[in-house]
């Protein structure tokens, strides 16, 4: 039965008993419609009344009432601001009705204190009326035994005797004691009907707790096949005692069929909420839960049914794995013209679908929507508690702390969980002051030495995060501070990084630190982390690929759900491609595009994996590397034309030059980059130039001085074109325009403000150097050769053997 049920009772028995006799006429005529039951027409005649501004005295009788009368006409928020009037603050009455109206706004632990008052008073005109209320208040914070002591003083009370008698009763059966709640029942002979309809319903509960299923179930359904007279808490509870007695037969089915008749009948009741959420407990319970009249509630215009059914199928649909049809629910449920306190959860149910899936700004929208509704504090705390964690996530690091810390001074339940997440929040501001001060809090409000070390941990391992350089002794003084935390070999992980990241990198201290690690019984996230590290640091050390593929290999056997997984098979594919095993280096590839969402990594591992089937001697390679290169272009995004490209070297292979012109025509026409461009105008002038004919020599020279002329072309680009534009001009037997186009690219290495590039340069130069002593100029083919022994590179050796050769055969020697 509902906590709340006794205060109207309370409203209008009491209220006689509180009113002084000296109450004005036009008081008691203002008052009457609340003693007839119709609180609402009271409250407007008391507003009025108040806005006179009577004398304190008549004042403060007016505004009891008022507060009576609000509380009544379900405004205890109201009656409550009215209550808090310095006026009424030694009034033995208002306390007594601001206890009324914090019970009835379910702030027992708040109501608790002031019942109490009112029972120790002198003053207090009826303290059994308190003193049941305070019974009440305990019974709501689960506290039944000190309930029970309250209520035998009122047994044998004129006023209270029977409800006592059954609110004890009701006590025994949620303590399970059958023995006394019987004896009591069997005294029991109240006089109104309501009241044994009362003990109807504890009867049928009793025979739940004394495993008599059978009668439990007839009595409760004999209850609601004749509800007259029965209170609605009555029935409510008769229905909720027959779910649960068909739910310890195993038939939930047939509990649910009866909730869903009553809500078929009754879709505005004002406790529907409640009986959806027992609906919902029933379906959790069925093998093969039922979802036709949610789904049918959902399309029926009645309200509040509608907007309940979506919020219970959404919560449906997550149970049974359906996530986008849930967030779609919710979403409708979002835009429902119905607002009301009860939907409350749901929106936060939603926020919290939202948040896992970061998209924070929104959750937060929706939570604040819920916070309009105005729903209990109990849910307005873990509504806060929500937006804190989404700004946190969203790295609003300050604002989240300071929402964690309101939530912590507002919910003792809570405040554990907010004082840690605050603290946490600070240390990823960098606020030093307000990290402690909040570390002290959670100290103080139950925080034991496991969270207090994992904010510790976790202080040293964003230090080490930032590159700071207290972050080493910060770890270090976590092991020595938390010696027996699980998580120490979390900290020898962290100190490990820490010396791989340094410059340089201290790779045999990261080897002993993760070697501490595992002596120290390392936690899951440890041996992860470590695992990963590992690879690294035997790739950095360049001394045994074959150790890095093990390494990985192993990570992704162990550790396949982890968010590294996609870096290590990355790793193990370029590792591979480094050896030249391309065939496994397609393999991984492969696999990493097919397990990674679509996105930049998804692109470069299909690309990749094309590359490396390119390379590959296997049978039917090529055509692979075509259908990846599809699907890397298919992708839309930054790499399509760098696909496009190698596709035409694809089509180039097998011998398919048109098809390839083809695909770099598309790459000169798009938007692609200069350097995708710059590759495609290049090789269109390789294809022209190998197809030979001095048409095709001339498109290929086109091309070549296309891309040579280009603005902004970097050097080596420009001598590449160069040379080649020089061969076709050879072939073309202009070997004198061939001549200077090559010395232009020896021109090229003496532009101070260009990079310095050798390769072309010396293609270019021992071209120039051959032309020339093919025409016997051998004085300028020894002024080239001098030029490429001067440059200092990789073939200066070459070019000083000619010059010298050169010299001796034709007596080149100057003075």
């Amino acid at each position: 039965m509902r906590h709340t049920a006794f205060l109207v009772l309370i409203s209008l028995i009491g209220a006689a008993q509180l009113a002084r006799p000296d109450f004005s006429e036009d008081l008691a005529q203002t008052v009457a419609p609340l003693r007839e039951g119709v609180p609402e027409v009271a409250v407007v005649r008391l507003k009025a009344l108040l806005a006179k501004n009577p004398p304190d005295d008549a004042w403060r009788d007016a505004a009891e009432e008022l507060a009576q009368a609000q509380i009544a006409a379900g405004q205890p928020q109201d009656a409550f601001k009215l209550l808090s009037d310095p006026r009424l603050r030694d009034s033995v009455a208002g306390k007594f009705w601001r206890a009324q109206a914090l019970a009835a706004m379910q702030r027992w632990a708040e109501a608790l204190p002031l019942y109490q008052a009112v029972t120790a008073s002198k003053n207090a005109t009826s303290p059994n009326e308190a003193l049941f209320g305070a019974a009440e208040a305990l019974r709501a914070l689960g506290r039944r035994d000190e309930a029970l002591a309250k209520l035998h003083p009122l047994f044998h009370d004129r006023q209270f005797g029977i409800q006592a008698r059954l609110r004890a009763t009701e006590l025994y059966i949620d303590n399970n004691d059958a023995r006394h709640a019987r004896h009591l029942l069997d005294e029991l002979r109240p006089a109104l009907a309501t009241e044994r309809k009362e003990r109807h319903l504890l009867r049928a509960r009793l025979e739940l707790i004394s495993r008599h299923q059978e009668k439990a179930v007839g009595l409760f359904q004999s209850l609601l096949q004749k509800p007259e007279d029965a209170s609605h808490g009555v029935i409510l509870a008769a229905l909720f005692g027959l779910a649960d007695a068909q739910a310890e037969q195993k038939t939930p089915e047939a509990g649910a069929d009866t909730l869903e008749d009553f809500i078929e009948h009754h879709p505005g009741d004002v406790d529907l909420a409640r009986i959806f959420a027992k609906l919902d407990q029933l379906y959790r319970a069925s093998r093969k839960p039922p979802r036709a009249e949610l789904e049918r509630w959902i399309r029926d215009p009645a309200q509040p049914r509608r907007s309940l059914a979506r919020q219970y199928l959404a919560r449906f649909e997550v149970r049974a794995g359906h996530r986008e049809r849930a967030l779609q629910l919710f979403s409708d449920l979002r835009r429902d013209r119905v607002k009301t306190a009860a939907l409350a959860p749901a929106l936060i149910e939603f926020a919290q679908l939202l948040i896992e899936d970061r998209h924070l700004d929104d959750a937060i929208a929706v939570l604040n929507e819920a916070r309009v509704l105005r729903p209990e504090k109990a849910v307005l705390d873990r509504l806060n508690l929500l937006i804190g964690q989404a700004n946190y996530f969203a790295k609003r690091f300050d604002l989240a702390s300071t929402g964690f810390e309101q939530v912590a001074k507002s919910d003792p339940e809570l405040s554990k969980l907010a004082w840690f997440n605050a603290s946490a929040g600070w240390i990823q501001v960098g606020d030093q002051a307000r990290f402690t001060a909040d570390y002290e809090q959670l100290g103080q409000n139950g925080g034991d030495e496991s969270s207090r070390g994992d904010l510790r941990l976790e202080e040293g391992l964003v230090q080490a995060a930032r590159g700071e350089a207290k972050a080493a002794e910060s770890l270090r003084q976590f092991m020595r501070d938390f010696p027996q935390s699980p998580r120490v070999s979390e900290a020898w992980v962290a100190l490990a990084e820490l010396a791989f990241h340094a410059a340089p990198p201290r790779l045999d201290e990261a080897r002993k630190n993760l070697a501490r690690a595992t002596e120290s019984k390392p936690t899951a996230a440890a041996a992860e982390r470590a695992d990963y590290l590992r690879i690294w640091i035997e790739d950095a050390a360049e001394s045994n690929d074959a150790r890095v593929i093990e390494l990985a290999n192993r990570f992704l056997r162990d550790h396949a759900d982890s968010a590294f997984a996609s870096d290590v098979r990355m790793k193990l594919a370029e590792t591979y491609f480094r050896r030249q095993d391309f065939s496994n280096a397609q393999t991984q590839f492969e696999i990493l595009g097919q397990q990674q969402p679509p996105g930049l990594l998804t692109e470069k591992a299909l690309f990749f994996a094309a590359q490396s089937a390119m390379s590959s001697m296997g049978a039917g390679a090529l055509d692979r590397a075509i259908v990846l290169l599809d699907q890397v272009v298919g992708m839309n995004g930054e790499l399509k034309w760098a696909a496009r490209n190698e596709q035409a070297v694809v089509e180039r292979k097998l011998g398919k030059p048109q098809a390839a012109l083809s695909l770099y025509d598309d790459v000169l026409k798009s938007d692609a980059r200069p350097s995708e461009k710059r590759e495609a105008l290049c090789a269109k002038g390789d294809i022209f130039f190998e197809s030979g004919g001095n048409e095709n020599y001339e498109r290929a020279i086109d091309s070549y001085e296309q891309l040579a002329s280009a603005k902004d072309v970097p050097v080596h680009w420009q001598n590449q074109a160069l040379f080649k534009k020089g061969l076709c001009l050879e072939k073309r037997k202009e070997r004198a325009a061939a001549l200077e186009t090559f010395y232009r690219v020896l021109e090229n290495e003496r532009a101070t403000e260009k990079r310095r590039e050798l390769f072309w340069f010396y293609k270019a130069g021992f071209n120039a150097a051959r032309l020339l002593e093919d025409d016997s100029k051998w004085e300028s083919a020894a002024a080239i050769y001098d030029k490429l022994a001067a440059a200092g590179g990789s073939r200066s050796e070459e070019a000083k053997e000619r010059l010298n050769r050169l010299r001796l055969e034709h007596f080149l020697w100057t003075e």
